[in-house]
């Protein structure tokens, strides 16, 4: 994919993400106006754990606490309850107390907005910390996942290794205002369609953008 042919790549994937649903963190953020807090646990929720669990557990979890200090007083039994069955939940239970108590020891039950301070947080990678940033304060920052690292490399935009290599060269190639959406938009078209294995090439409307890169077997 060339530098020029981004932007009508982004125009496509807009219209064609109407039809899946959106991902967890991304109606978490819109519906507590962006509360740093909630996107910050249910992110952390849904580290290796498929949306559907993530929704429900979010949703188990915030109806009992939604702030560190109520979190807090939430034993970690009980929290493991609430988020069970997402991915390694005894541990990301004791993550969440762990980052409560954190953030009203030393930012008065504030999330930070640097991604510098929160990857210092119990559990939460760059990854994380971006969607804390981008999403949470609106500041701007690339959140790269496995799908974003995926696809940019599959279209042959960026040729990386690492998604922490893809976030340097993204920010150094994506255009600005592509920056916070874009794994908002990637997400759900790498879950949907254009998976790891066997991507649904012949139904995808960026076979004359996408270079293939590494594409073996497709449907």
């Amino acid at each position: 994919m060339r530098q020029d042919q981004i932007h009508a790549a982004i125009r496509i994937i807009k219209r064609e993400i109407r039809q899946w649903r959106e991902p967890v963190v991304g109606v978490v953020a819109r519906e507590s106006n962006h509360d740093p807090f909630l996107i910050l646990i249910s992110c952390l929720l849904s580290l290796r754990t498929k949306d559907k669990t993530t929704d429900e557990a979010s949703g188990r979890l915030f109806a009992l606490a939604r702030t560190p200090t109520a979190m807090l007083k939430l034993p970690v039994k009980k929290i493991e309850q609430a988020i069970y069955p997402v991915g390694f939940y005894r541990t990301k239970a004791k993550s969440i107390h762990q980052i409560c108590s954190r953030l009203l020891d030393g930012y008065g039950g504030k999330v930070p907005d640097s991604l510098e301070e929160l990857v210092t947080l119990p559990g939460v990678g760059r990854k994380t910390a971006n969607l804390v940033v981008t999403v949470g304060y609106g500041k701007p920052g690339i959140c790269v996942d496995i799908h974003v690292h995926r696809i940019s490399n599959r279209w042959g935009y960026i040729k990386t290794k690492t998604p922490e290599e893809s976030e340097q060269a993204l920010l150094h190639k994506l255009p600005k205002r592509y920056w916070i959406t874009y794994n908002d938009l990637l997400v759900p078209y790498g879950q949907n369609l254009c998976q790891p294995v066997s991507p649904f090439c012949s139904t995808c409307k960026l076979t004359d953008y996408c270079d293939r890169v590494g594409v073996k077997k497709s449907r």
